[in-house]
């Protein structure tokens, strides 16, 4: 009985705390202010005219909108879009497929303004064009190729990104997530074969040489991960939890990462080729031929990844084409900076993928056969 009692006791106090868990739960959803993210398509412009004077003047649009998703669900809407002056301004027409953020004001009347066009569709036609091209250019290595980019996906975003938003170490989080990263889409892509396993050995040795570099230069350079709006926006969000630094040093392996593949394994593979066509050339004979090749690949890789982050970074460039400060003021902002280390950091991993690939390789071979 005395064990009925204390069970029946400890069974009504959880009753209670759920209870009291719920009450608080309903409380907040209730002092939280309504808001519902809804989709629509344009279906007619009820007006459309330019308003204001001088720079300010500006298209300003009544659209009818029908709801397509939400609570309210084959309900025709109007939104009006322009009754302000902005940078970036668009303009709708009939058919186009909206973002429209739904909240009601303090006297509960509905509350409409867009945030965004519907993109989902073109970004499929986009990934199916691609799949398409994948598979009839790589027959299945082209598939493979594909599924080992499903599993790079679901790395970062259900291992690295959900650890590192927690609070755990970004280069510690990254480099465990390359280890898982690296076998299985090099399998995936390559085949289980020598020149694989090789281009894996090279990968590894050369993204941890990377890894160490990007740290001592981003800690050298004393960059601090907040150069961009969204570092500031994200540390203010997780309040101080995430180490920006680390952040930054992540995204440096990360990137670094894909394109080591290509440079390692084909690397790798340049060395299994000249041994196979001329069998009697010696360790050193076959380095020299393969490094040949492999002068010509780093050229040209370290200029693509320039190109790359040039690429990226260029409205931040146009920024400063015209600015008025000295070439020595600006390459110091941190805002740069972080390019200049990502891009260097980055190359110089791409140039030591070479040798040490190539040596891999070749030490491989030449154990073989005993030279």
């Amino acid at each position: 009985m005395r064990i009925i009692k204390i069970f029946g006791s400890i069974l009504i106090f959880a009753i209670a705390i759920l209870a009291s868990n719920s009450s608080i739960q309903a409380q907040e959803e209730m002092n939280q202010p309504f808001e519902e993210t809804l989709e629509g398509t344009v279906v007619g412009i009820v007006e459309e005219k330019e308003i204001g004077e001088g720079e300010e003047k500006h298209l300003y649009q009544e659209l009818r909108v029908l709801i397509t998703k939400g609570s309210l669900e084959d309900r025709t809407i109007r939104i009006k879009s322009g009754e302000f002056a902005s940078a970036n301004l668009p303009q709708y027409k009939e058919g186009d497929k909206l973002v429209i953020n739904y909240t009601k004001d303090l006297e509960g009347s509905d509350l409409f303004y867009i945030s965004d066009y519907i993109r989902r569709d073109v970004l499929l036609y986009l990934f199916i064009i691609f799949t398409i091209s994948a598979v009839v250019v790589g027959k299945v290595w082209g598939i493979t190729s594909i599924l080992g980019m499903g599993f790079s996906f679901l790395i970062i975003f259900k291992f690295i990104l959900p650890q590192i938003i927690n609070g755990a170490d970004p280069v510690l989080i990254a480099i465990i997530g390359s280890v898982f990263i690296i076998p299985v889409t090099f399998y995936l892509s390559h085949g289980f074969n020598k020149k694989t396993h090789i281009a894996i050995v090279g990968t590894v040795i050369t993204l941890i040489i990377t890894g160490l570099l990007a740290t001592i230069f981003v800690k050298l350079s004393n960059l601090t991960g907040f150069a961009s709006e969204e570092a500031g926006f994200l540390q203010f969000e997780k309040g101080g939890l995430i180490n920006m630094r680390g952040l930054l040093l992540a995204g440096i392996i990360i990137g670094t990462l894909g394109i080591l593949d290509d440079v390692t394994v084909s690397q790798s593979a340049i060395v299994f080729q000249l041994n196979e066509a001329n069998k009697k050339l010696g360790f050193k004979r076959l380095y020299g031929q393969a490094m040949k090749v492999g002068h010509d690949h780093v050229s040209s890789m370290v200029n693509t990844l320039v190109l790359v982050y040039t690429g990226a970074a260029m409205p931040l460039l146009l920024l400063f084409i015209n600015n008025p400060h000295p070439f020595s003021e600006i390459i110091n902002y941190e805002i740069i900076a972080d390019e200049v280390v990502r891009t260097l950091v980055g190359s110089i991993g791409l140039i030591l993928a070479v040798p040490v690939t190539t040596f891999l390789a070749v030490y491989l071979i030449a154990s073989k056969k005993k030279i």
